[in-house]
């Protein structure tokens, strides 16, 4: 019999065997089917997630238009491949997430703000911190309200409450001489959702705080801070070391150092359950140029960064010393800033060392040396970013990713 009826060890169509082959053809149909199925079902998703997270992000439009009126008067690109970022951190009040921070809806001001410098060869990188109480040139800058203020001495963070992040950059780019590429700004309720997309990032504490301002009450010891926790650490100025807002930028630069230690070590960038909710975030926090208004233009900006080992993340503080006419504001310390300025601009590596112990800055105090200078001490002033003039190859007062840990 033709059909296998009969002969041993056949059991025959439809009885769990091998199907006839019209049976076995249907069977790859519907199987071919699902996957179709299944690459379209991922393939529309992955769209979704694309669309979602690029239409996150805000382009500040107004800002681009800005920079385009004064293009001719900034400075120039000089190395190829180098990139300037600037990264602002707004003290706003506006918006459901950062209204309960205080009354003050209709201004704000750069509460941070960092210049982050990545070389052509993406082997370094460097973050410089800005005084809010610089005192330097802010230049004419158009207000919400179009108006136009004048070109004017003032402290650095007024320049974000006339301008924005467009007079911002500008402000920078005169004092510094530096060519700005692209910018960011984050908010409070921001910094807050990146945290918490993290997992928290682990500081040390020296001894207890009790910051009703800052909502941050913590014991002493190794933390790791959620994000409202990481906000009142970076921004509480009354209740930890001297007040100064020299400490809180120490303490902001080691907490960065920190986040990035906690985003390269635990895989966040190759696992995709841990890096959409850290895109989510980061995406709805921001406002950026139209260079980096785009996940293509993020993922860029982070690829440059991801690769490079943390002790080769330098944070400093650009150097300044009391401004003369008023104690309380800083002025830049040359020739040391120039110095530092020009090394960014020419793409020169950044060294940073570690602030000098206290009983040897002290001896410094001592000999007269302006503090903030670095001239003739051999060895950097705390905080101040200094040059330490005993090094054959001039070096800051500043920290590295690398060393931002618990000991």
């Amino acid at each position: 019999m033709t059909d296998g009826a009969g002969i041993p060890g056949h059991t025959g169509a439809g009885t769990g065997g091998t199907p006839p082959p019209r049976r076995r053809r249907r069977l790859l149909r519907w199987i071919g089917l699902g996957l179709v199925l299944l690459v379209l079902a991922g393939a529309a998703t992955g769209w979704w997630v694309y669309r979602k997270l690029e239409g996150n992000i805000k382009e500040d439009t107004s800002a681009a238009a800005e920079l385009r009126r004064y293009d001719r008067e900034r400075p120039v690109h000089v190395v190829d491949g180098a990139q300037n970022v600037l990264l602002i951190g707004s003290d706003s009040r506006s918006g459901k997430e950062n209204a309960g921070y205080g009354q003050d809806a209709g201004t704000q001001r750069s509460d941070t703000a960092i210049l982050l410098h990545l070389p052509a060869d993406r082997l370094s990188a460097t973050a410089v911190s800005l005084p809010r109480d610089l005192m330097t040139t802010v230049p004419s800058c158009l207000k919400p309200d179009g108006s136009r203020t004048t070109e004017q001495l003032a402290q650095f963070n007024w320049a974000f409450e006339w301008g924005g992040a467009g007079c911002t950059v500008r402000t920078v780019e005169t004092l510094t001489g530096i060519r700005v590429d692209h910018y960011v700004v984050v908010d409070f309720g921001g910094f807050k959702k990146v945290v918490d997309a993290v997992g928290g990032v682990e500081v040390c504490l020296k001894a207890p705080v009790d910051d009703t301002e800052a909502r941050l009450k913590l014991p002493a010891g190794r933390q790791t801070l959620q994000g409202e926790q990481a906000l009142g650490f970076v921004r509480a100025r009354h209740s930890l070391g001297d007040g100064s807002d020299t400490e809180r930028m120490d303490r902001q630069q080691e907490f960065l150092g920190s986040l990035v230690k906690k985003v390269q070590s635990n895989g966040v960038l190759l696992n995709p359950a841990r890096l959409y909710p850290l895109l989510d975030a980061a995406t709805s926090s921001v406002t950026t140029d139209a260079g980096l208004a785009s996940l293509r233009g993020l993922y860029e900006l982070v690829r440059g960064i991801r690769d490079i080992p943390t002790d080769r993340i330098n944070f400093l503080t650009v150097p300044r010393r009391p401004y003369a006419a008023d104690p309380n504001r800083d002025e830049l310390a040359e020739p040391d800033a120039e110095r530092l300025f020009r090394q960014l601009r020419m793409d020169e590596p950044v060294t940073v060392v570690p602030p000098a112990p206290v009983d040897q800055r002290e001896q410094v105090a001592g000999t007269g040396t302006p503090e903030g200078t670095g001239a003739g001490s051999g060895s950097p002033t705390e905080g101040t970013g200094t040059t330490a003039s005993a090094s054959p190859v001039p070096a800051f007062t500043g920290t590295t990713a690398g060393t931002a840990t618990c000991r």
